[in-house]
């Protein structure tokens, strides 16, 4: 399956230092999905350069982070919800579950792949 990574990046006004253990805590959680033989998505990760190339400024991110996430959510199997609260994190969530498409709380709940035929 293809699985969105959802959780905080920037909830509660997070530092620089803060951002990157909140993107650290998503993309350990991709690995994990990796691992066990899933495709993980993390909006974050692909916002991120392009908002750098738009200059990096707060428009920018307006403009491109949760629209650019948003989207990818329409495009993944299911989302898998890390962290703590995040407005954002929650609406990629919501977006999973308008669709009817599995919201996972632990990477323990995601279905298991049978690797052998990888």
């Amino acid at each position: 399956m293809w699985i969105m990574v959802s959780g905080p990046y920037t909830a509660g006004n997070a530092g620089p230092e803060r951002r990157a253990k909140n993107l650290m805590a998503m993309n350990d959680a991709a690995l994990e999905l990796f691992r066990a033989g899933h495709q993980p998505i993390i909006g974050v990760n692909m916002a991120l350069p392009i908002i750098e190339a738009a200059g990096g400024g707060e428009d920018a991110y307006d403009e491109i982070m949760m629209p650019l996430c948003l989207d990818l959510a329409d495009r993944c199997d299911a989302c898998l919800r890390v962290g703590g609260p995040s407005k954002g994190a929650d609406d990629e969530m919501e977006r999973f579950k308008a669709r009817g498409r599995p919201v996972y709380r632990s990477v323990d709940e995601v279905p298991k792949v049978d690797l052998s035929s990888h």
